[in-house]
């Protein structure tokens, strides 16, 4: 896997979200913390997405006990990133300004949110200047 490039399958991106909820843990607790997150899915499931997500690189375990325990081996601000670029290319033609267009005509904002974009976009008015 490259820098920068992370492809994921739906559900591989479900358990690596909840492994980062978890932080460490084995697979019952991701598998509990993608109960608590309203997904139902298998042990064996989450168990198959586990070693699956460490054969990419995305996820990395230690094996010196008896159950094994997995850590995410990716920043989820990483991810974040080469998955909105991805959006950013696949959809909008490499341009960032109209997938933001979109999100605030079609998406609700919480009030602190609302601030926190109103920062933003003073910050990058004041850089202009």
């Amino acid at each position: 896997m490259s820098k920068g490039e992370y492809k994921l399958g739906s559900t591989e991106q479900e358990v690596l979200q909840a492994l980062w909820g978890v932080g460490r843990g084995n697979v019952r607790q991701v598998l509990n913390e993608m109960h608590a997150r309203g997904r139902n899915l298998a042990y064996t499931t989450v168990q198959t997405m586990l070693t699956r997500l460490e054969q990419k690189g995305f996820v990395e375990s230690d094996k010196s006990g008896m159950a094994y325990i997995y850590r995410a081996a990716v920043d989820r601000e990483e991810v974040m990133r080469s998955r909105v670029r991805s959006v950013v290319e696949q959809f909008f033609d490499g341009a960032a300004a109209p997938l933001v267009l979109q999100l605030i005509q079609t998406e609700k904002f919480s009030a602190d949110e609302i601030s926190e974009l109103h920062e933003l976009i003073d910050k990058l008015d004041s850089s202009k200047q």
